[in-house]
């Protein structure tokens, strides 16, 4: 049976610039070939870098990419595999303060959240609303989604506005 072939995406939302020829080695060591990103300065981080590059390989690529790339201090990243007609799609997300996270996706790149975890979360809420919430929460990533997001936002070349005060 032929290896399936599938596609996706290594978002570097922040990396330190010295780190930046180590992160494309440790990315084209796991596709079997060199590669080179094309490194922009991240506004919200500065002195930080941020790259986009598209890749392929087969199935299970992204979870190489990922093990590649985690582990170093200061990195921002997330790794996307689309689904293939044989496999489910996933997206793995990292940051330093709390590591990798793993979660599978459906062909319109949402999060699926399997019935055990989904069962998990109601018996660990024992009819508490919002310790379900929580749970959930912490199923799809919510965190890692939450501290990426002004890195992600950044990256459309938007203007970043910090809020000091509110209220």
């Amino acid at each position: 049976m032929a290896t399936s072939s599938a596609r996706g995406v290594i978002y570097v939302h922040s990396a330190p610039r010295a780190l930046c020829p180590h992160l494309e080695w440790a990315v084209g060591r796991a596709l079997g070939r060199a590669v080179n990103f094309e490194w922009d300065e991240q506004p919200v981080l500065p002195g930080a870098r941020r790259a986009e590059f598209y890749w392929e390989g087969p199935v299970g690529t992204g979870a190489a990419l990922s093990s590649a790339m985690h582990g170093w201090e200061h990195l921002r990243f997330e790794v996307t595999e689309d689904p293939t007609p044989r496999s489910d799609g996933g997206r793995w997300l990292h940051t330093p303060d709390l590591g990798i996270h793993y979660a599978q996706t459906d062909a319109a790149g949402n999060v699926v959240i399997g019935e055990d975890r989904v069962r998990y979360a109601m018996e660990i809420a024992a009819g508490d609303a919002r310790e379900l919430q929580r749970e959930l929460g912490v199923a799809l990533g919510q965190a890692w989604d939450d501290e990426l997001e002004i890195f992600r936002h950044a990256s459309d070349q938007a203007p970043v506005v910090w809020l000091h005060k509110v209220g």
